[in-house]
Protein backbone atom coordinates (compact mmCIF):
# COMPACT_ATOMS: atom_id res chain seq x y z
CA UNK A 1 0.00 0.00 0.00
CA UNK A 2 0.97 3.77 -0.41
CA UNK A 3 2.42 6.03 1.75
CA UNK A 4 3.11 9.26 2.25
CA UNK A 5 2.69 12.43 4.03
CA UNK A 6 -0.06 14.51 5.00
CA UNK A 7 -1.33 18.02 5.61
CA UNK A 8 -4.00 19.59 7.36
CA UNK A 9 -6.88 20.09 7.35
CA UNK A 10 -6.56 23.56 8.32
CA UNK A 11 -9.87 23.95 10.44
CA UNK A 12 -12.07 21.35 11.88
CA UNK A 13 -12.46 17.73 11.33
CA UNK A 14 -11.65 17.12 7.08
CA UNK A 15 -14.40 16.60 4.81
CA UNK A 16 -12.32 16.86 1.76
CA UNK A 17 -9.14 14.82 0.96
CA UNK A 18 -6.96 16.46 -2.07
CA UNK A 19 -4.26 13.31 -3.59
CA UNK A 20 -1.21 14.67 -4.58
CA UNK A 21 1.18 12.89 -7.16
CA UNK A 22 4.71 14.04 -7.22
CA UNK A 23 6.67 13.67 -10.60
CA UNK A 24 9.14 11.00 -11.40
CA UNK A 25 12.68 10.80 -9.19
CA UNK A 26 10.30 13.12 -6.87
CA UNK A 27 8.69 11.79 -3.98
CA UNK A 28 5.63 12.95 -1.50
CA UNK A 29 7.49 15.60 0.08
CA UNK A 30 8.37 17.22 -3.10
CA UNK A 31 4.71 18.30 -3.73
CA UNK A 32 3.06 18.36 0.02
CA UNK A 33 3.78 22.48 0.48
CA UNK A 34 0.53 22.40 -1.97
CA UNK A 35 -1.67 21.45 0.96
CA UNK A 36 -0.88 24.56 2.84
CA UNK A 37 -0.96 26.94 -0.21
CA UNK A 38 -4.60 25.31 -0.89
CA UNK A 39 -5.71 25.27 2.27
CA UNK A 40 -6.56 28.93 2.02
CA UNK A 41 -9.05 27.99 -0.20
CA UNK A 42 -10.02 24.52 1.20
CA UNK A 43 -9.62 24.96 4.74
CA UNK A 44 -11.80 21.30 5.36
CA UNK A 45 -9.15 19.87 3.15
CA UNK A 46 -6.61 17.01 4.57
CA UNK A 47 -3.57 16.71 1.89
CA UNK A 48 -1.97 13.60 1.32
CA UNK A 49 1.34 12.96 -1.62
CA UNK A 50 1.71 9.28 -1.55
CA UNK A 51 5.20 8.26 -3.09
CA UNK A 52 4.87 6.72 -5.92
CA UNK A 53 5.14 2.23 -6.10
CA UNK A 54 8.34 1.63 -7.61
CA UNK A 55 11.82 2.87 -6.92
CA UNK A 56 13.17 5.37 -9.75
CA UNK A 57 15.08 3.24 -11.82
CA UNK A 58 17.66 6.03 -13.00
CA UNK A 59 19.10 7.06 -10.09
CA UNK A 60 19.55 5.66 -6.56
CA UNK A 61 16.70 7.82 -4.83
CA UNK A 62 13.56 9.00 -5.49
CA UNK A 63 10.45 7.29 -6.64
CA UNK A 64 8.76 6.52 -9.96
CA UNK A 65 4.28 5.47 -10.74
CA UNK A 66 5.90 3.62 -13.92
CA UNK A 67 9.08 3.06 -16.24
CA UNK A 68 10.48 5.18 -19.02
CA UNK A 69 12.83 3.08 -19.86
CA UNK A 70 10.93 2.47 -22.99
CA UNK A 71 8.86 4.84 -23.50
CA UNK A 72 6.69 3.62 -26.65
CA UNK A 73 2.44 4.74 -26.29
CA UNK A 74 1.31 0.92 -25.71
CA UNK A 75 4.45 0.43 -22.63
CA UNK A 76 3.56 3.55 -21.45
CA UNK A 77 -0.53 2.80 -21.28
CA UNK A 78 0.52 -0.45 -19.22
CA UNK A 79 2.84 1.18 -16.78
CA UNK A 80 -0.32 4.06 -15.99
CA UNK A 81 -2.55 1.24 -16.25
CA UNK A 82 -0.79 -0.49 -13.02
CA UNK A 83 -0.23 3.05 -11.16
CA UNK A 84 -3.86 3.79 -11.57
CA UNK A 85 -4.53 0.42 -9.23
CA UNK A 86 -2.18 1.60 -6.90
CA UNK A 87 -3.38 5.04 -7.02
CA UNK A 88 -6.95 4.17 -6.55
CA UNK A 89 -6.45 1.57 -3.56
CA UNK A 90 -4.71 4.25 -1.99
CA UNK A 91 -7.53 6.50 -2.31
CA UNK A 92 -10.25 4.19 -0.87
CA UNK A 93 -8.24 3.89 2.06
CA UNK A 94 -7.82 7.29 2.74
CA UNK A 95 -11.11 8.11 2.69
CA UNK A 96 -11.92 4.79 4.90
CA UNK A 97 -9.56 6.38 7.19
CA UNK A 98 -10.79 9.79 7.54
CA UNK A 99 -14.28 8.46 7.27
CA UNK A 100 -15.29 10.54 3.97
CA UNK A 101 -17.75 9.57 1.41
CA UNK A 102 -16.33 7.71 -1.73
CA UNK A 103 -16.44 11.17 -3.36
CA UNK A 104 -15.06 13.69 -1.60
CA UNK A 105 -11.70 13.72 -3.00
CA UNK A 106 -10.07 15.49 -5.79
CA UNK A 107 -6.49 14.41 -7.80
CA UNK A 108 -3.85 16.42 -8.70
CA UNK A 109 -0.36 15.51 -10.19
CA UNK A 110 2.60 17.04 -11.71
CA UNK A 111 4.28 15.76 -14.23
CA UNK A 112 4.34 12.00 -14.06
CA UNK A 113 1.73 12.01 -11.78
CA UNK A 114 -0.08 14.22 -13.86
CA UNK A 115 0.06 11.63 -16.61
CA UNK A 116 -0.96 8.91 -13.65
CA UNK A 117 -3.92 11.12 -12.43
CA UNK A 118 -5.74 11.83 -16.15
CA UNK A 119 -5.23 8.51 -16.80
CA UNK A 120 -6.73 6.83 -12.89
CA UNK A 121 -9.54 9.90 -12.85
CA UNK A 122 -11.47 8.87 -15.50
CA UNK A 123 -11.31 4.93 -14.52
CA UNK A 124 -12.59 5.56 -11.71
CA UNK A 125 -16.03 3.86 -10.76
CA UNK A 126 -16.52 6.90 -8.21
CA UNK A 127 -15.10 10.17 -10.03
CA UNK A 128 -13.25 12.34 -8.22
CA UNK A 129 -14.23 16.39 -8.06
CA UNK A 130 -11.70 17.42 -9.89
CA UNK A 131 -8.93 16.06 -11.79
CA UNK A 132 -5.53 18.54 -11.76
CA UNK A 133 -3.18 18.15 -14.23
CA UNK A 134 0.47 20.14 -14.19
CA UNK A 135 3.20 19.89 -16.92
CA UNK A 136 2.01 16.38 -17.75
CA UNK A 137 0.26 14.24 -20.59
CA UNK A 138 -2.58 12.07 -21.34
CA UNK A 139 -1.89 8.52 -22.30
CA UNK A 140 -3.81 6.96 -24.55
CA UNK A 141 -6.02 9.20 -25.41
CA UNK A 142 -7.98 6.71 -27.49
CA UNK A 143 -8.75 4.80 -24.56
CA UNK A 144 -10.92 7.57 -23.52
CA UNK A 145 -14.50 6.18 -24.69
CA UNK A 146 -14.03 3.00 -21.87
CA UNK A 147 -13.53 4.95 -19.26
CA UNK A 148 -16.75 4.79 -16.71
CA UNK A 149 -16.39 8.74 -15.77
CA UNK A 150 -16.21 12.40 -16.66
CA UNK A 151 -14.68 13.88 -14.20
CA UNK A 152 -13.86 17.93 -14.49
CA UNK A 153 -10.26 18.30 -15.57
CA UNK A 154 -7.96 21.46 -15.10
CA UNK A 155 -4.20 21.37 -17.30
CA UNK A 156 -1.71 23.70 -16.20
CA UNK A 157 1.47 24.29 -18.45
CA UNK A 158 4.68 26.24 -18.64
CA UNK A 159 4.66 27.63 -22.61
CA UNK A 160 8.75 27.16 -22.28
CA UNK A 161 8.62 23.34 -20.45
CA UNK A 162 11.59 21.84 -22.26
CA UNK A 163 10.98 18.41 -20.63
CA UNK A 164 7.29 17.65 -21.16
CA UNK A 165 6.35 20.01 -23.94
CA UNK A 166 3.34 22.35 -23.54
CA UNK A 167 2.09 20.83 -26.35
CA UNK A 168 0.98 17.32 -24.69
CA UNK A 169 -1.57 19.25 -22.50
CA UNK A 170 -2.87 21.34 -25.58
CA UNK A 171 -2.95 17.47 -27.18
CA UNK A 172 -5.06 16.49 -24.09
CA UNK A 173 -7.08 19.43 -24.08
CA UNK A 174 -8.38 18.30 -27.10
CA UNK A 175 -8.96 14.57 -26.73
CA UNK A 176 -10.23 15.42 -23.46
CA UNK A 177 -12.82 18.02 -24.68
CA UNK A 178 -14.18 15.18 -27.58
CA UNK A 179 -14.41 13.09 -25.65
CA UNK A 180 -17.08 14.97 -23.21
CA UNK A 181 -14.90 15.80 -20.31
CA UNK A 182 -15.32 19.67 -18.49
CA UNK A 183 -11.96 20.95 -19.65
CA UNK A 184 -10.16 23.93 -18.56
CA UNK A 185 -6.58 25.14 -19.58
CA UNK A 186 -4.00 27.42 -18.07
CA UNK A 187 -0.34 27.94 -20.31
CA UNK A 188 1.91 30.01 -18.35
CA UNK A 189 4.60 32.31 -21.04
CA UNK A 190 7.88 31.82 -20.13
CA UNK A 191 6.92 29.51 -17.38
CA UNK A 192 9.92 25.54 -17.83
CA UNK A 193 8.98 22.68 -16.07
CA UNK A 194 7.23 23.71 -12.77
CA UNK A 195 4.55 25.36 -11.43
CA UNK A 196 4.36 29.24 -10.95
CA UNK A 197 1.64 31.03 -8.73
CA UNK A 198 -0.73 31.53 -11.52
CA UNK A 199 -1.14 27.71 -11.99
CA UNK A 200 -1.57 27.68 -8.27
CA UNK A 201 -3.75 30.29 -7.93
CA UNK A 202 -5.69 28.50 -10.96
CA UNK A 203 -5.79 25.29 -8.97
CA UNK A 204 -7.38 26.64 -5.47
CA UNK A 205 -9.89 28.27 -7.72
CA UNK A 206 -10.59 25.14 -9.32
CA UNK A 207 -10.72 22.71 -6.00
CA UNK A 208 -12.54 24.92 -4.29
CA UNK A 209 -15.27 25.66 -6.84
CA UNK A 210 -15.16 21.75 -7.05
CA UNK A 211 -15.87 20.81 -3.04
CA UNK A 212 -18.54 23.91 -3.26
CA UNK A 213 -20.61 21.95 -5.93
CA UNK A 214 -19.75 19.18 -3.52
CA UNK A 215 -21.77 20.86 -0.38
CA UNK A 216 -24.51 22.21 -2.64
CA UNK A 217 -25.68 18.60 -3.63
CA UNK A 218 -23.99 18.79 -7.05
CA UNK A 219 -22.20 15.28 -8.23
CA UNK A 220 -19.25 14.85 -10.43
CA UNK A 221 -20.25 14.01 -13.88
CA UNK A 222 -20.50 10.86 -14.88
Amino acid sequence: MLDGPRWGPKSGRAQHLVVLCHGVGADGHDVIDLGPWWAAALPQAAFVAPDAPEPYDAAPTGRQWFPLWDRTPDKLAVGADAAALHLGAFVDAELARLGLPADAYALMGFSQGAMTVLHAGPRRTVPPRAVLAFSGALLAPERLAETPSRPPVLLVHGEADEVVPAARSRAAEQALAEAGFAVESLFCPRLAHGIDEAGLSAGALFLQRAFAAEAEGGSASK
